[in-house]
């Protein structure tokens, strides 16, 4: 006896939860990492752009100063100083020999840098001015002349301040990072678990339908509107199975019912035909006809039983299409219950329209209207009427049957067709048949693409009916596909 455990599939791959956790969790981390290094990278190229441009504003204002003041007045290296420390510089003001002209720094060479800008300026590299990154600082020089002689000016702003930045983003950046990160791994769990718990109960629900269960319910108020879609897609899927489940025990136990009163009355007449019947012609013929028609019976329900086989798995063998005359077959299948005028009193009303075609399986239509009649002429009233009709209705042709039973309840009109289906109304048989008739109709016209349907209110009869297209007409796939293009255009 196998364990109620392991009944229980085991869980493979890794949890919808914990992917989406982790996916969470790691875009959070990406985001902050690059936030962190974009600003660092903003921050250096900014504050160097600034300076940069304080340094050049700077020179220009020093350069004015030169070029009006000369070096012969003390005035121009109070100018020069001011300047410095309205814009926190150091400035250096020296001949193209490396000799100072103004002492403004604790520097007294700078004959190595002066060789150094006149080669860059003889080169032409020197356009205007050069900027050079030197211990910490940003140096900006350009060439000016100060009494007809060539000199450099040279100013250095100090990049501690941005050193001093830099290392407080650097902290704050670190710290910013940890937080968001632990914050992004706690509310991708919060968000990961909202997301994941529909997906987990409809889950467990799911398996709970697989093992049988068909009195669960899904739930249909999800925030999300595909797990709302997939809920209501189960909920149909379980009241499906469970119809489907019921009308499976109805069937075998009325096929049950059907085989065994035939066999056994099979086995009793062949006894009776053994043990009192078998010296007397007359009555060993009349049981011997009762052995036959039971034979014929179960035939009959063996034939329908395959043919719904067949119909409902698509392997009908070879489709044998041709057009025919679909008035001359509906009265031909009309003729065939004359017998029951002649012998139970029907009257079977024939109202059928001249030259009316279509394409399609011959003997299936035909089937369709033997079990649509044998099934009006089964349940119509105490009338014993029957109408038949077949006329144009726009572009296809209409078959109707109408009877004058009692008529079909609403709650029952969609479940008359299925294969497992049998009315509780009583009635007489005088057609013999086995309950598939009507599921075997709906199987042949749905392979065709045929509409079909029924119209009854209880006390007043049933109509069934069904159309079918003219020769030439796209069938099946072929216009189930032209009506899904006209949708889209």
């Amino acid at each position: 006896m196998v364990r109620a455990g392991k009944n229980k599939r085991e869980r493979t791959g890794k949890s919808l939860s914990l992917i989406l956790w982790f996916a969470f969790s790691l875009f959070a981390l990406l985001v902050v990492v690059v936030f962190v290094l974009v600003q660092n990278a903003l921050v250096v190229r900014q504050y160097r752009e600034s300076t940069l441009d304080m340094l050049e504003e700077a020179g220009e204002a020093m350069s004015e100063e030169i070029a009006a003041l000369g070096s012969s007045s003390t005035r121009l290296e109070r100018r020069l100083i001011n300047i410095a420390n309205d814009y926190g510089l150091t400035v250096t003001l020296f001949y193209q020999n490396g000799q100072p002209i103004f002492n403004l720094t604790d520097q007294s060479d700078y004959s190595a840098f002066a060789e150094f800008l006149r080669e860059m300026r003889d080169s032409g590299a020197m356009s205007s001015f050069y900027v050079s990154e030197q211990e910490g600082a940003l140096v900006l020089a350009q060439a000016v002349t100060v009494d007809t002689q060539p000199a450099f000016l040279c100013l250095s702003a100090s990049m501690q301040g941005y050193l001093d930045l830099e290392s407080g983003l650097r902290w704050m950046s670190v710290i910013t990072a940890l937080v968001a990160v632990v914050l992004a791994f706690v509310v991708s769990a919060f968000v990961a678990n909202f997301i994941t718990r529909p997906v987990t109960e409809v889950t467990t629900r799911a398996q709970e339908l697989a093992r049988g269960n068909y009195d669960i319910a899904f739930r249909k108020d999800y925030f999300c509107a595909e797990i709302r879609e997939l809920s209501d897609a189960l909920d149909h899927a379980r009241s499906e199975i469970a119809k489907a489940d019921t009308m499976q025990k109805e069937l075998i136990a009325n096929v049950s019912h059907d085989f065994k009163t035939p066999l056994t009355m099979i086995k009793a007449y062949a006894s009776m035909i053994r043990e009192i019947s078998g010296e007397n012609k007359q009555k060993r013929d009349a049981h011997a006809k009762v052995i036959i028609d039971e034979c014929d019976r179960l035939t009959m329900l063996v034939s329908d039983l395959l043919d719904l086989s067949k119909l409902r798995a698509g392997v009908d063998g070879e489709e044998k299409r041709s057009v025919f005359n679909l008035s001359e077959e509906v009265c031909a299948v009309a003729e065939r219950f004359s017998y029951l005028s002649e012998t139970e009193g029907y009257v079977i009303e024939t109202d059928v329209e001249d030259e009316l075609y279509t394409e399609a399986n011959k003997e299936r239509i035909a089937q369709v209207f033997y079990n649509l009649i044998g099934n009006a002429v089964n349940y119509t009233g105490e009338d014993k009427r029957v109408r038949v009709r077949l006329y144009r209705k726009g572009e296809n042709a209409r078959f109707e049957v109408i009877d004058s039973g009692k008529g079909i309840p609403a709650d029952e009109l969609d479940t008359i067709w299925d294969r497992y289906y049998r009315s509780g109304a009583s009635h007489k048989r005088p057609v013999s048949g086995t309950g598939l008739g009507l599921s075997i109709v709906k199987n042949i016209l749905l392979r065709y693409d045929c509409p079909f349907g029924v119209i009854s209110e209880p006390g007043k009869g049933s109509c069934f009916w069904a159309e079918f297209p003219p020769p030439g007409e796209p069938d099946g796939e072929e216009r189930r596909g032209m009506r899904r293009s006209k949708e889209e255009a």
